[in-house]
């Protein structure tokens, strides 16, 4: 009989399963379960996007593209780049094209970390950098974001954990979970401590299109000095409804993305083809989509906030992404007791905020990339919740 301990990859079974899919593999055994967690968008892709994908199929587009993708998708990339936020990248040695936003976040990682090199990751965060890191031997440091300062990373934190052996800082805004923005001014802050190191940033942008309030989403890479350390990681999934699709790029230093090019080649060839032909009329054509959408976003945004804080559960506003991060501490309830009672009680599914990190404890992810009618429900079930524990 096979000794499977003595097989398997021992970083492999160090990992821990994603925090964010345990409370939901149990609600999809239950009956009546409103589900606040998953961050997938309600939203169908747009029809023109989904037409442009069929009649690839029917012209028999079925085929392997090159590598780092299809190069006018690769040339749309740029071009949206620029008009969206006004950078520029070369489409031919600074952009790849990979499978969802999560490819180009490994494939990134594992082009700049060396066993022992020390990886910033400022936390709560999304759930994918610290594995993956791990993977390649390097060492994860969590610097904690407080509420307090809206769980932005501040200069001070950063400077504290930086050391001779840091290598990477990931910069996951807009964030998930807390739906915290960077701005352009905490950014320069960020960029004033990073200059005249070697210090390298992947920028997790996927929430980009997904910012509220007056100032359009920044990016680091339009810092002075900035572009040349940093990795942009990016895709479709959020900002056109995509997620099924598995679409991302990368943009960032030509040194740097042809190694992520190599790493590409040999374990994923190239990504979905008809998946980047319907990328290309969502970048040509479907600006005004994104614009629909996020207006939604926005005002289920406003409502849940209110909601949550009239409930007592307080909760900062978010300025990006689509999920609020409210407290729970006055329940005296752990996040992951809360999560768990809820889901139970009330037949209400979040996610536990130390999924994220150490720092996530106490507060609870609620998404709203749902109907009104959804997170009105939800909101009921929730406050019948805090009346039984005597809240």
């Amino acid at each position: 009989m096979m000794d499977y301990d003595k097989i398997l990859s021992r970083r492999a079974v160090e990992l821990k399963p994603s925090g964010i899919r345990k409370f939901f593999d149990v609600a999809n055994q239950m009956e009546d379960v409103i589900s606040l967690g998953v961050g997938e968008p309600d939203f169908k892709t747009p029809w023109s996007i989904r037409r442009a994908g069929m009649e690839s199929l029917e012209k028999g587009k079925t085929w392997y593209t090159a590598n780092a993708g299809l190069a006018p998708l690769k040339q749309e990339i740029a071009n949206y780049l620029d008009r969206r936020f006004q950078m520029s990248y070369d489409p031919q040695n600074e952009i790849i094209v990979t499978v969802g936003g999560s490819e180009g976040i490994d494939a990134c990682i594992r082009a700049l970390v060396n066993p022992g090199d020390e990886v910033l990751l400022p936390e709560p965060c999304f759930v994918a950098y610290a594995p993956i890191t791990a993977l390649t031997s390097g060492v994860v440091v969590p610097i904690p974001c407080r509420a307090e300062d809206g769980f932005r990373l501040t200069a001070e934190a950063l400077r504290e954990k930086i050391t001779p052996k840091t290598k990477l800082l990931v910069l996951p805004f807009p964030n998930n979970p807390s739906g915290a923005v960077m701005r352009r001014e905490h950014l320069k802050e960020i960029a004033s401590v990073l200059r005249g190191t070697d210090i390298m940033v992947l920028s997790d942008e996927i929430y980009a299109e997904l910012t509220y309030g007056e100032e359009r989403h920044v990016s680091i890479a339009e810092i002075e000095g900035m572009k040349e350390r940093t990795v942009i990681i990016n895709g479709f999934s959020k900002a056109y409804a995509m997620t099924g699709w598995r679409l991302g790029y990368a943009a960032g230093p030509a040194p740097v993305v042809a190694q992520m090019l190599k790493i590409h080649q040999f374990a994923i060839m190239c990504a979905p083809t008809t998946s980047q032909y319907a990328a290309i009329e969502a970048l040509r054509n479907c600006d005004e989509e994104i614009e629909k959408m996020q207006l939604q976003y926005d005002m289920r945004r406003r409502l849940l906030v209110d909601s949550l804080n009239k409930l007592g559960l307080t909760c900062f506003a978010p300025e990006g992404a689509f999920y609020v991060f409210p407290s729970i501490r006055i329940t005296g309830l752990s996040s992951e007791e809360f999560c768990e009672r809820l889901l139970y009680s009330q037949r209400v599914a979040v996610v536990p905020g130390n999924a994220f990190g150490e720092s996530g404890e106490g507060f609870v992810r609620i998404s709203y990339s749902y109907s009104v009618d959804h997170i009105m429900e939800a909101i009921k079930r929730i406050g019948r919740f805090l009346k039984e524990l005597g809240v």
